[in-house]
């Protein structure tokens, strides 16, 4: 079996209680919310625009974790973002806009968006009930089911701009918002316990089997036409592996909510799918996922973001759990080395700043810290940690790494 290497173990550890904390106290911006990201010297970038997205899944994130560690100091913080995500990014009609500011693209309301904000409020009201009015998540998914909700095929519009005047020419439309409104919604069931999510979720399965999943390949199509129909283009032939294991992720997950186990057999053709094509075979990156491949499986983005090797974990972390598979394990903990010894600093140096995109050798190409990433970290890490692979629990050092960022704060 794959061996965590010393730093991914401490790293993996540490996430929770110690990198994540410290990452606040850093990136906290006191006029409201966290910064988009860091700097390569681990400065907060306060001057861009804070959007609905980075907030809301850092809502999730801070809550998501003191529900698997305990720790206040993450619900404290939870509160503080979505007190802001509140007051700085929600209409009145219950929707959460792109983005501070007042420019016709800050105002439009994407799907995408809406399904991280039911996300944050669902598990944050999980966390503390009196953070999170239940009216503010009946009024979400009232704006999200009569505005965003296309009634012809039960489809998510791109956007309220898309739903009110319909597709542009030449318009595509993403798997993505449909992918994580599912997530939004398996969540929402699994905090609140109510079925009703559950039985929301279901449409948004259909549209993946009818629309999303090329039966071909079984595996999940990037962008679709106006009317969720094939593409011939180069939007409609692009597959991103790391969806692949995103959603079969999700669709284990809601057959084991729901007790319908008919949606593993997809979620096992997009993992072939992503495994025969997907992951570099050799080199110093090795077993690292490629951005984006064609509908035969040809590599067109052959450099390695972050995201898509968290989700290829997690689904390894999650499968070792339902079926006790060691090879699973192994590769859920290979792919941890990756992550912690190439994108992320030592775990005992103190540094903040971790990278998005790197080369086939190994070399940093994209170097900004999103904030935003944090999210896919989280839920590596926690799935990890059901996983026994490592624990969620402060080491030694953390709490010394916790108040040095503190101190450099003030």
């Amino acid at each position: 079996m794959t061996r965590l290497s010393d730093n991914a173990r401490l790293a993996a550890a540490d996430f929770a209680t110690v990198f994540v904390p410290a990452w606040y106290q850093h990136g906290r911006d006191p006029r409201g919310g966290v910064a988009e990201a860091l700097d390569t010297s681990d400065r907060s970038v306060l001057d861009a625009a804070k959007t609905t997205l980075t907030q809301s899944r850092t809502v999730f994130t801070l809550a998501h974790l003191h529900l698997a560690t305990g720790n206040t100091s993450l619900l404290r913080a939870a509160r503080e973002v979505h007190a802001f995500l509140d007051a700085s990014l929600r209409d009145t009609d219950g929707g959460y806009r792109f983005s501070e500011g007042a420019g016709e693209n800050c105002r439009l309301r994407r799907a995408y968006d809406q399904s991280f904000a039911l996300l944050a409020l669902v598990t944050l009201r999980r966390a503390d009930p009196q953070a999170v009015p239940r009216s503010r998540i009946e009024d979400l998914w009232a704006f999200i089911e009569t505005v965003l909700v296309e009634p012809r095929t039960g489809g998510l519009w791109e956007d309220d701009r898309m739903a009110e005047e319909g597709p542009a020419e030449g318009a595509v439309r993403s798997q993505n918002p449909h992918m994580h409104m599912l997530e939004a919604l398996l969540q929402a069931y699994e905090m609140s316990g109510e079925r009703i999510w559950l039985e929301r979720a279901l449409p948004l399965l259909q549209i993946a089997r009818d629309w999303l999943i090329d039966p071909a390949t079984g595996a999940v199509r990037e962008f679709v036409g106006p009317q969720l129909q094939p593409l011939e283009s180069r939007d409609g032939v692009r597959r991103e592996p790391g969806h692949q294991y995103e959603w079969a992720w999700l669709l284990h997950r809601y057959c084991d909510l729901s007790g319908d186990g008919a949606w593993r057999s997809a979620a096992g053709r997009m993992v072939a799918f992503a495994e025969r094509h997907g992951r570099r075979p050799e080199g110093p990156m090795a077993g690292a996922v490629f951005d984006g491949v064609d509908s035969d499986g040809r590599p067109i983005e052959d450099t390695h973001l972050l995201w898509p090797l968290t989700e290829a974990g997690k689904f390894y972390a999650a499968l070792s759990v339902q079926t006790s598979d060691r090879a699973a394990a192994a590769k859920a903990c290979a792919i941890a080395n990756i992550v912690f010894d190439r994108y992320f600093p030592a775990a005992d140096s103190g540094r903040l700043h971790w990278v998005n995109r790197l080369d086939r050798a190994g070399r940093v190409i994209w170097p900004e810290a999103l904030s935003r990433l944090l999210y896919h970290v989280a839920l590596f890490v926690t799935e990890g940690a059901r996983a026994g692979l490592w624990p969620v629990a402060s080491s030694p050092h953390g709490e010394r790494l916790i108040l040095a960022h503190q101190e450099e704060k003030t």
